[in-house]
């Protein structure tokens, strides 16, 4: 929402100064869809921001349920007609978390990701950011009892969410260290007290490793977590699959993480994503296991394997049994680790799904 442009109409108009709050209040913490719905302020004042300004900086294109009602995908569409996706998960009971974008489009082209492959079109606004967690706030009051009622009716469905957000993910759409300007004015809103007032350690932004952009998180919001889409731990393999490394190579990286440590004393999370045939071999395990306990800090570190979900003919997920082999084998090695449950596959909205479509 624009927020300058609601304080010039309230100051035009000769409001009280607490009218921002508690327009503030409704539309951040209550969600309400739209200024008739706050109670709170005049029927006059309601009908005038209604007509001159719009909660969201976007319309809604498509939004696809899974059957049990714990993944949802938002198709938006943009003022200049540019389309991003957006995504609301239940990975644990009474949860929420919403994955957002951060970019139309992503600049690195991860070879086994369908965002890269649509190329790159430009930065999202700090606003058109976090009007996606507005937009989730509004869909989640507004379909509540729908959603319950889904999960009720799938007799295997034990996860009952609550009504409301716990967790936000930058790891939609796009790079957020590439469009850092942006992604702190959005940070900056979702963690003040008179806005959405979340928890800095409820917000996590994952980076395919941009030492400046890991340097800026550490000194500017060194609680919020930090996520590292690792997925290969040699640089012939990632100048392969992820041409970013081939700018910023594992030294690199390796060296920014010490840097973050030592700011911040904060646990990383490594993700790495399980490739057939790829990255999924003991070898793979041991030159992972190895690379990361040169960084320091094993205390601080902690592994996602992540189920590989299908973007094309060229790439095949790992089997289960690969998968439990390659988590004993970090574990026996010393290293935090735990196969991250994938959620999201049945409407396209898993990691390295989305693709503005």
């Amino acid at each position: 929402m624009q927020l300058e442009k609601l304080k010039k109409i309230l100051t035009d108009n000769g409001e009280p100064k607490f009218r921002l709050s508690q327009i503030q209040k409704a539309i951040y913490q209550d969600g309400v869809s739209g200024f008739s719905e706050i109670s709170t302020i005049s029927k006059n004042l309601r009908e005038l921001l209604e007509k001159e300004m719009r909660i969201l900086s976007f319309d809604t294109e498509k939004v696809l349920v899974a059957k049990d009602g714990l993944s949802i995908k938002a198709l938006l569409k943009l003022s200049d007609g540019s389309k991003i996706e957006s995504v609301l998960l239940s990975p644990l009971p009474g949860k929420w978390s919403v994955c957002i974008s951060s970019q139309v489009g992503c600049p690195l082209n991860c070879a086994f990701c369908a965002t890269g492959k649509g190329g790159f079109q430009r930065n999202l606004t700090a606003e058109e950011i976090t009007d996606q967690v507005l937009f989730w706030r509004q869909y989640l009051g507004k379909n509540q009892n729908v959603n319950l009622k889904m999960q009720n009716d799938n007799a295997k469905i034990k996860n009952y969410a609550g009504n409301d957000i716990s967790n936000i993910v930058f790891m939609g759409m796009g790079e957020p260290f590439l469009n850092w300007e942006e992604v702190k004015k959005s940070l900056k809103v979702l963690v003040d007290k008179n806005l959405f007032a979340f928890g800095s350690r409820s917000i996590s932004v994952s980076t395919a490793g941009i030492p400046e952009g890991i340097k800026n998180l550490a000194e500017e919001f060194p609680q919020i977590n930090l996520a590292i889409s690792l997925h290969f731990a040699t640089d012939e393999k990632r100048n392969q699959f992820m041409p970013i490394n081939k700018k910023y190579n594992l030294a690199e990286l390796k060296k920014a993480l010490k840097d973050y440590f030592s700011r911040t004393n904060r646990q990383v999370f490594i993700e790495y994503v399980m490739l057939a045939g790829i990255n999924d071999h003991e070898e793979d395990a041991y030159v992972l296991s190895t690379y990361l306990k040169s960084i320091g800090n094993r205390q601080l570190i902690h592994v996602n394997l992540i189920a590989y979900n299908e973007t094309g003919k060229e790439f095949k997920a790992s089997s289960g049994n690969k998968t439990y082999l390659f988590r004993d084998y970090l574990e026996k090695g010393g290293m935090s680790v735990t196969i991250r449950k994938s959620l999201g596959q049945e409407v396209a909205g898993a990691c390295g799904q989305l693709a503005g479509k």
